[in-house]
């Protein structure tokens, strides 16, 4: 799966700072950004957020059939990670074994290789998570 330069531009807030947006109204907060509040629609008020990447594990999965692309990373953890901030989003859990992981493992952000358009194409990064020791 090839991404287009701009495509991969637009992606850097999302990617590179884990930026979404909260809800003034319903004070809900969604990753990745969009326009409007799903549950308020025109009423709600988006503020753009900031998240710590700090979290939980809401959910997860050992991933042995992956899609294309992603062959060389089987297998692989991919959990709904439920952030401090109260968004949730889906991430690959990296460096850990789906034994150590419980629901509720608090985790945190790395930065790593998301996928790479060989030969010689781009190298896609972006945010995983780690478990967090203790």
């Amino acid at each position: 799966m090839k991404e287009s330069i701009p495509l991969t531009w637009r992606r850097i807030p999302e990617r590179y700072r884990m930026v979404g947006v909260r809800c003034e109204t319903c004070k809900i907060a969604y990753f990745p950004k969009r326009a409007i509040c799903p549950k308020c629609r025109r009423k709600g008020k988006i503020s753009e957020v900031q998240f710590s990447g700090k979290g939980k594990v809401f959910s997860y999965t050992e991933v042995t059939a992956p899609p294309e692309g992603f062959e060389d990373q089987v297998p692989y953890i991919l959990a709904i990670i439920e952030l401090d901030e109260g968004a949730r989003l889906t991430g690959q859990i990296v460096d850990a074994h789906k034994d150590d992981v419980k629901i509720g493992s608090r985790v945190d952000r790395v930065f790593r290789v998301i996928q790479r358009d060989d030969p010689e194409g781009l190298i896609h990064y972006g945010f995983k998570f780690k478990l967090v020791q203790g």
